[in-house]
């Protein structure tokens, strides 16, 4: 159905300015004219948008939808789920545990204004289930990883050759299944230098080079993680992808934190991207040296890896936490990292159709923020309030590709009330396991 939105704010990374117009989207899902108050056609169904913030939908660049398990239970005792004793593995979820923790993670994206997401897990094809039943744009991997997770908890690296075997052969099918899907493309995602071998990493290069995938893994996102492929390998995480050939523009890293100067400087030569991770990394007292490596010549993208699902939050945090990190340094501004959560996520991945823009042509994956919230007045800078002030709460209709997926605030495709019913469930039986 075309749609005709009356009276939006539009905001996006390459206007000056928030600029009041109306929007109009065809049948296809693609924006077709934009201007003030545009005559309305009779095939129209027309949105009073009642002067509300229109942004493009944001690109959240790394997640583990089913991890929102561990949310407000892990933030005190460490800095990532895999490493941590005492908590729900990623091992113990069956496919139906998955899924029933994936809608709900997914669905808290799409609710927070995110219409292209980069998710990858154990039972990757719960994922992209998950996904397509919301109907966002989504690049879904399955995560390998050749080192036994029980001992990987406990502290101890300890190789696991079946383990291996049945990570990578569930990421493979779910690119055999998933690959042509409309909204669905997929990515090759090996889960961290140190959980996975040399071998694993070198046949993640290979079908690179083979499908021209791209390759999504975590860099250096602890100490513990430097120090043992120094022990491993004679070299940092960094310079162990390098080393492969799999530092290139093909590369998104999540996290980036523990990163020497030669470090920085390589993988910003190499014009790799860095999947930010602000709030889970400041949860854990950490900050990646975002400046350095934007001048080194890497692209910033944001995510927010599964600790919550707010974009807002997560543009915020990155501003608050590069400032601490450079010493007080105002070199990012709203406008910029603004760009992070849209335009710079979209051109960073491939395989989707999504822009970050809301230009003529475009497709219509855009948000609507509530006209009346008052953290969100007076509107001087849009760029500004947005991102110094807005919140997930804030986002009240959510479209992609020309299709409300969110309407005042609740999905259209699928029953809230149930999708938490389920994962709630599901949450109290893995955490009575672990209590076990």
């Amino acid at each position: 159905m075309a749609f005709h939105l009356r009276d939006v704010t539009l905001l996006t990374s390459d206007s000056p300015a928030q600029t009041s117009t109306d929007i109009r989207i065809d049948d296809a899902g693609t924006i077709t004219e934009i201007g003030r108050a545009l005559p309305r056609h009779d095939t129209d169904g027309v949105v009073d948008a009642k002067g509300a913030l229109c942004l493009p939908g944001f690109v959240n660049t790394h997640n583990h939808s089913p991890l929102m398990i561990v949310r407000g239970m892990v933030e005190d005792k460490g800095f990532a789920p895999a490493y941590i004793p005492g908590v729900p593995q990623g091992h113990w979820l069956s496919e139906d545990d998955t899924l029933a923790l994936a809608r709900l993670g997914v669905m808290e994206m799409l609710c927070a204004g995110a219409t292209t997401i980069v998710d990858y897990y154990r039972c990757p094809e719960a994922l992209a289930q998950a996904a397509d039943e919301f109907g966002l744009r989504a690049m879904i991997g399955g995560r390998v990883m050749d080192m036994d997770t029980a001992a990987l908890a406990e502290g101890r690296f300890e190789r696991d050759t079946t383990l291996g075997v049945e990570t990578l052969r569930a990421a493979l099918d779910v690119i055999e299944k998933w690959d042509g899907h409309d909204r669905i493309s997929t990515i090759l995602a090996p889960h961290a230098p140190d959980s996975c071998s040399r071998d694993i990493f070198t046949e993640m290069r290979n079908i690179a080079a083979k499908t021209g995938k791209q390759v999504h893994t975590h860099l250096s996102q602890s100490q513990w993680e430097v120090d043992q492929l120094i022990a491993r390998e004679g070299m940092t995480p960094t310079e162990f992808l390098d080393d492969l050939g799999l530092l290139s523009p093909d590369l998104i890293a999540a996290h980036c934190i523990f990163m020497s100067d030669s470090d920085i400087s390589r993988f910003g030569q190499a014009n790799a991207v860095v999947a930010h991770a602000p709030i889970g990394n400041a949860s854990f007292g950490a900050a990646a040296p975002i400046k350095s490596l934007k001048e080194a010549g890497a692209r910033i993208t944001l995510c927010t890896d599964t600790k919550s699902a707010d974009m807002f939050e997560a543009m915020r945090m990155s501003l608050a936490t590069a400032r601490w990190r450079a010493g007080m340094s105002f070199d990012f501004n709203a406008r910029e990292v603004f760009g992070w959560a849209t335009t710079a996520g979209a051109e960073a991945l491939k395989g989707h159709a999504a822009t970050g823009m809301l230009r003529v042509g475009d497709p219509a994956d855009l948000i609507l923020l509530d006209p009346l919230a008052p953290n969100l007045h007076p509107v001087l800078d849009g760029f500004g309030i947005v991102a110094h002030s807005g919140s997930a709460a804030n986002v009240t209709d959510v479209m992609v590709q020309g299709e409300w997926l969110i309407r005042d605030r609740r999905p259209t495709r699928v029953n809230m009330e149930d999708v938490i019913t389920e994962a709630h469930t599901t949450a109290q039986k893995l955490w009575a396991r672990a209590a076990s």
